[in-house]
Order: structure tokens, then C-alpha cells, then sequence
């Protein structure tokens, strides 16, 4: 059973509400990223940063739309279904989150003239949807003991620092100008326009509802001559303003202190910089593979802050402290006919989060992704694709001897020892269609 100390029971009340909901484990990249750009990108693990003929890997490298003499546009949907869950002192715990989530996938690109093209990408990069029922963690779960009379009501109310319901949906409006330099060489500059739809980080005893946006800029360059290429595409780091409605649900909580008022409130959410790098060869004119290095730069997210507008105080700060991360990538595409391609894909992905300030609410690993697809022409410019991926998260047996303190942060305690297992099952439909350039 919590006891009640000193009347500042803020930063409990709602810290499992804030980080649970701002991240989690159904993401299929490290951290909270979802590299999954395009059907392509699904079927060949993301290695497409050198790939200067299909479409779907302009939202990888847009500076390959300079290497397509013709206009286009595509549209899809990415559907993710992820399952994970915790062994722990008290047994198997599952995270009841919604059964499949879905993200868009769309892309179109403008050919102005021999040197000058356009394009637009719109998918989410970043995401998540979790829900830990309130018993998973013991130590976080019980009731909080009020003074008596005359310090207070006395008695005891329900109290748990743990989220029952996170949602994040980032949406990505990548705008990108293209310049070939030469027949061999084109180069790209964009912006990411950061929409987050929806943030709502709630607890048994808090809610958090917002919304908010941020920018950054992006970089690529794509090299193809004979049956060798090579691409690089660099997205800057960014921070989303998000602002949104702070709310206590239990009166008597607020009424001793134990809780902030409902009030307004924002938080700052850093997404990392990333890099990737890639060489493609045509190993003969059916058959091409292509690896891949990304480095994800999840330095930047140090920690987080949830500021009350009413004081301008704290309502809650949290400590991650990830360090930048690899992933390594292989695809590869087989012309079975002149009208179908067959995809192949796998990648690793190492996690940016360590044992000092692991988190429950992040239960991330290292993993597998498995990627298997197919692109069909119809004719007449139309073309459809489909693809699948597997991720495979290594298990995590995670042990701190560090004590968990009420109202501090829950981060790298003992309080969410237990061993973590996750995978996600990827599904993408996109359908394209070409038009002659102007």
C-alpha cells in the first residue's frame, strides 16, 4: 500500500500517463520508429536508399525520382498487428492494445524537365499504441493512505502510476525538390512536416489529450551508372510542440494536493536524426541486391517534460538517456517476368535503450525483420503492389536492483523487472499509377 507523504503526490499521478503514451513497443523499428515507408520498403526490410527504378523508394531516397521519366502517384495503407507482453513475479501479462493499427502510404512524384522534379511523401514514421492493465506491475499498483482527521478525509483512495491507454500518431509531409546533375548523379533537398494527430496519455487517475506539430529538413543523393548504385538520405532531428488538456480524476486527490489541478499543459517530444546509406548492384539484368546502414540518432532524446500551464511548474520529467543506434539492412528484388517482381528482405535492428533507464512502457530490444512482396503491372501505367514483414524482438530479460521510490520516476527501478517478448506482423497495399511527364 502507498502511503501519502508531504501532500506532493504530482509526479506519480501521472508519470506512468506521459511516457506510456508517448512511446511503446509497437513500433517495428527501434525505439518508437517505423521505418516502413512503402509496400517496397516492407518487402525488402527498408533497403531502398539505392534503388533508383521502383517508386516505392523515393520516401526512402527522393532523389530518385530524377532516374523515372515519367509522373506518378501512389497510394496505400501499412497495417501493423503487434503483440507483446511481460513475465513477471506475478505471471504472464499481455498488453491489451488495439489488434491492428494502420498508417498511410503515399507518394507522388512531379518530372518538371530533364533536371527539375517534385515530390511528396506522406507516412508515419513514428508511433505507437499500448495498454498495460493496472495489476501488470505490482509494485506500481495499490492504493494511496490519506491523513485523518484533522491533516485530512482519511481513509485510502485507488492510486497507480501505471498508463491504461497510450496513443501516438505522427504523420510525416515530406515535400522534396530534385535536381539531376547528371545523367549519373541527382541530388535532393525536403522538408518534414510533422503533423502529431493525436497524443492521449492516460493513467487510472490522469488523462492527457493533444495534438501539436514540428519541422525538419532532409537530404539525399542517389548515383547510378551501368548496373551499380549507390544513395544516401540524412533527416534532421525535430521537436513537436505538443499541446494539449491535463485532467485529475480524482477529486479528493486534488483537494489535499496530491494531485495537480486539471489544467492545460505541453510537452516537448525529440525525434531523432537519421542517416542511411546504401550500394545496389544488378547481379544480372533479373536479379539485383542491395545493403544498407542506418543510424538512428536517438541521443537526442534525453528526457521528458510535461509543464502545467496554470504555475508553469513541472508536472513530471522523466529520464531516458538512449544512445544513437544501428540498424543493418539487405533487399532483394527478382524480375520473374517482365511484368512481376518478387522482393526479399531482412534487416537488424539494434535498440537504443539500455538497462539504466529502461522502461516498461518501452520494452525495446534488438530484433529480426523478416520481409517478403511482389509488384504487378496491370498495363496502361497501373501497378499494385503487396507486402508482408515479420519482426522478431529478441527476448528481454531485464533485472535492476535499483528500488522503486513512490512519486519518483519509474524508469530502471525494480519495480518492472521481467523477462519481455514482442513481435509484429506487417501487411502493405499500395496501387500506383504513371503519367507522361510534362
Amino acid at each position: 500500500m502507498y502511503v501519502f507523504h508531504n501532500g506532493h503526490l504530482s509526479a506519480l499521478a501521472i508519470s506512468g500517463a506521459i511516457l506510456g503514451g508517448c512511446l511503446s513497443s509497437s513500433a517495428t523499428a527501434s525505439g518508437f520508429a517505423v521505418p516502413e515507408l512503402s509496400t517496397a520498403g516492407i518487402a525488402t526490410a527498408n533497403a531502398l536508399v539505392a534503388n533508383p527504378v521502383e517508386r516505392g523508394a523515393v520516401p526512402y531516397n527522393p532523389a530518385a525520382i530524377a532516374f523515372h521519366d515519367q509522373s506518378w502517384l501512389s497510394a496505400g495503407s501499412l497495417l501493423i498487428g503487434p503483440t507483446f507482453s511481460v513475465d513477471n513475479a506475478t505471471g504472464s501479462h499481455d498488453s491489451a492494445g488495439a489488434d491492428w493499427l494502420v498508417a498511410p502510404m503515399i507518394q507522388a512524384a512531379i518530372r518538371i524537365n530533364e533536371r527539375w522534379s517534385a515530390g511528396l511523401s506522406v507516412n508515419a514514421p513514428f508511433g505507437l499504441e499500448t495498454r498495460w492493465k493496472t495489476e501488470t506491475f505490482p509494485p506500481l499498483t495499490g492504493s494511496i493512505q490519506l491523513p485523518p482527521p484533522p491533516l485530512g478525509p482519511g481513509g485510502s483512495v485507488p492510486a497507480s502510476p501505471q498508463p491504461t491507454q497510450s496513443n501516438l500518431e505522427i504523420i510525416d509531409f515530406t515535400p522534396t525538390i530534385t535536381y539531376a546533375i547528371s545523367d549519373e548523379l541527382a541530388v535532393a533537398l525536403g522538408a518534414d512536416i510533422y503533423w502529431a494527430k493525436s497524443a492521449t496519455l492516460n493513467s487510472s487517475i490522469t488523462q492527457l489529450e493533444g495534438d501539436g506539430s514540428g519541422l525538419g529538413f532532409n537530404l539525399s543523393a542517389l548515383y547510378a551508372k551501368g548496373p551499380f548504385s549507390a544513395g544516401i538520405n540524412f533527416h534532421s532531428s525535430s521537436t513537436l510542440k505538443i499541446d494539449g488538456s491535463y485532467s485529475a480524476l480524482n477529486p479528493t486527490m486534488v483537494l489535499i494536493g496530491a494531485l495537480q489541478p486539471s489544467q492545460t499543459a505541453e510537452l516537448d517530444l525529440d525525434l531523432p536524426w537519421r542517416l542511411q546509406l546504401g550500394a545496389r548492384y544488378e547481379l544480372t539484368p533479373a536479379l539485383a541486391v542491395e545493403l544498407n546502414w542506418t543510424r538512428n540518432g536517438w541521443s537526442s532524446f534525453k528526457d521528458i517534460q510535461v509543464k502545467g500551464d496554470l504555475n508553469g511548474a513541472t508536472l513530471f520529467e522523466d529520464v531516458n538517456e538512449w544512445e544513437d543506434a544501428n540498424a543493418y539492412r539487405l533487399g532483394l528484388t527478382y524480375q520473374l517476368q517482365e511484368q512481376t517482381q518478387l522482393r526479399f528482405g531482412y534487416s537488424f535492428d539494434e535498440t537504443p535503450q539500455g538497462d539504466t533507464h529502461f522502461s516498461a512502457r518501452v520494452p525495446d530490444n534488438d530484433r529480426h525483420l523478416f520481409g517478403i512482396g511482389v509488384g504487378h503491372s496491370l498495363g496502361d501505367g497501373w501497378q499494385i503492389e503487396a507486402g508482408y514483414m515479420y519482426v522478431k524482438f529478441l527476448e528481454r530479460r531485464y533485472r535492476s536492483s535499483k528500488p522503486y521510490l513512490v512519486g519518483r520516476d519509474i524508469n530502471g527501478t525494480d519495480a518492472i523487472n521481467g523477462d519481455y517478448q514482442a513481435n509484429a506482423h506487417l501487411i502493405g497495399l499500395e496501387m500506383s499509377k504513371s503519367f507522361d511527364a510534362f
